[in-house]
């Protein structure tokens, strides 16, 4: 009779997917191996220290005493573990196409470990067919076995939403799709074990367009008030107030609200797996490669309104002017900057001459700069790109000169001549 599994699941990558993964299966009482190829990362971890916001370290460090989480940089491992579940990165190049690369080389590193009657699961963002078209091959090649007989291969799209503590790991229900009835339902027993809801589907490639319709739906909704920001500056016309009236609304309307760009991990790049894959077909994905026009121009509608508010209430051009940049996180209360709008206005105001500082209370350095104290009556513009609970919006009004708010944080605050609104 064959020994259990060393580990009921392996994950591979430590990042802000794969750990709280990791430690939301160890708090179900499942026995976890973290992957991750930075030696630093994995001594850390098995020193009970997290370097991901959402995973505190007092939360950590007692699965890690209990031997529930044990992390290492070695794949060899692996081959001790009941499932494995590749949680890695899939970034656009810088010609805005899919980079594969993370979990191309993971499965190469993977391949020679699978077990007969392992359960492999993709959890990255990442075109229809990527299971099968990708990952499939180099696993099959690379240990000679059938994906389906020998073992089983499914797809389940992650869902994580940094700093947010309504909806978590656990709580969050997860869509799995596997290439045979059979993967699909060990992937489903697997997750199971530890997430409180599994909706399957019938294939890798429905799991995978699913996560991506998920954020093109808000990069989509997210453009519409942008334009329609851009247009209420011309009608002279608060968007703010128009979202706000139109969210009372009960049925058939959900309330997205304009900004500065887009941020973070999914929105700025996942539709864009689509538009790429889509070309294979013949078929070109026109609402979202609008969308992502529209919301790629808004830091440059955002520098023409600063420099507008200087104009006026400054009497000052961009080019000498100090202007202060609160909030470079891509969204407020967190200190994730993956992606964030504030990186492309700086660059535009810096090519404009302007001197650009910023105050980040969750980011100390960012860009090549440290975050500044709070002194809004140092600068001649002090804009809001991310509206953070933890400051203090009317005495910023009260103190500074010129304020530029792209997210409505100023709201009860506002001075005529003073506070300039997106």
């Amino acid at each position: 009779m064959p020994e259990p599994p060393l580990y009921d699941v392996a994950v591979i990558g430590a990042g802000y997917v794969g750990l709280p993964l990791a430690v939301t299966f160890a708090e179900a009482g499942s026995r976890v191996l973290v992957i991750d190829v930075l030696p630093h990362v994995v001594d850390a971890l098995n020193g009970g220290r997290s370097h991901i916001e959402d995973i505190t370290s007092d939360r950590l460090a007692p699965l890690v005493d209990k031997g529930l989480v044990v992390a290492s940089v070695d794949y060899e491992q692996v081959k001790h573990a009941h499932a494995v579940l590749i949680a890695l990165p899939t970034p656009l190049s810088r010609q805005r196409e899919p980079d594969l690369s993370f979990i191309e080389r993971a499965a190469q590193s993977l391949a020679p470990v699978i077990q007969r009657g392992q359960v492999v699961v993709l959890e990255s963002t990442t075109w229809p067919g990527t299971t099968r078209e990708i990952l499939q091959p180099i696993l099959e090649e690379g240990s000679g076995l059938e994906a389906g007989v020998d073992f089983h291969l499914a797809m389940s799209p992650e869902r994580v939403d940094p700093g947010r503590e309504d909806w978590t790991t656990k709580t969050t229900p997860k869509v799995v799709g596997g290439i045979d009835p059979a993967s699909t339902k060990a992937a489903a027993d697997v997750y199971r074990a530890a997430i409180d809801a599994v909706h399957e589907v019938s294939t890798p490639d429905a799991a995978e367009l699913t996560k991506l319709l998920e954020n093109i739906y808000r990069a989509v909704n997210i453009a519409l008030v942008n334009e329609l920001a851009q247009l209420c500056d011309r009608m002279e016309i608060d968007v703010w107030e128009v979202v706000e009236a139109a969210a009372t609304k009960p049925f058939g309307f959900a309330s997205f609200k304009p900004g500065p760009g887009l941020g973070g991990h999914c929105i700025p790049i996942d539709p864009f797996y689509l538009t790429w894959k889509a070309r294979e077909y013949d078929f070109s994905t026109r609402f979202i490669e609008l969308a992502g026009e529209v919301n790629n121009n808004m830091p440059y509608f955002c520098r023409s309104l600063i420099s507008q508010a200087l104009n006026h209430g400054a009497r000052k051009s961009v080019s000498g002017s100090k202007v202060l940049i609160v909030g470079v996180a891509y969204k407020p209360d967190i200190g994730d900057h993956r992606e964030t709008p504030a990186e492309k206005l700086i660059l535009l105001l810096r090519n404009a001459g302007a001197d650009v500082s910023y105050h980040d209370p969750y980011v100390p350095e960012f860009g090549g700069m440290r975050s500044m104290p709070l002194q809004p009556e140092a600068y001649d513009c002090v804009a809001i790109v991310t509206n953070h609970s933890t400051i203090d919006y009317g005495e910023l009004v009260r103190r500074g000169n010129v304020i530029v708010d792209f997210r409505n944080a100023t709201k009860g605050h506002e001075v005529d001549g003073k506070v300039w609104k997106l």
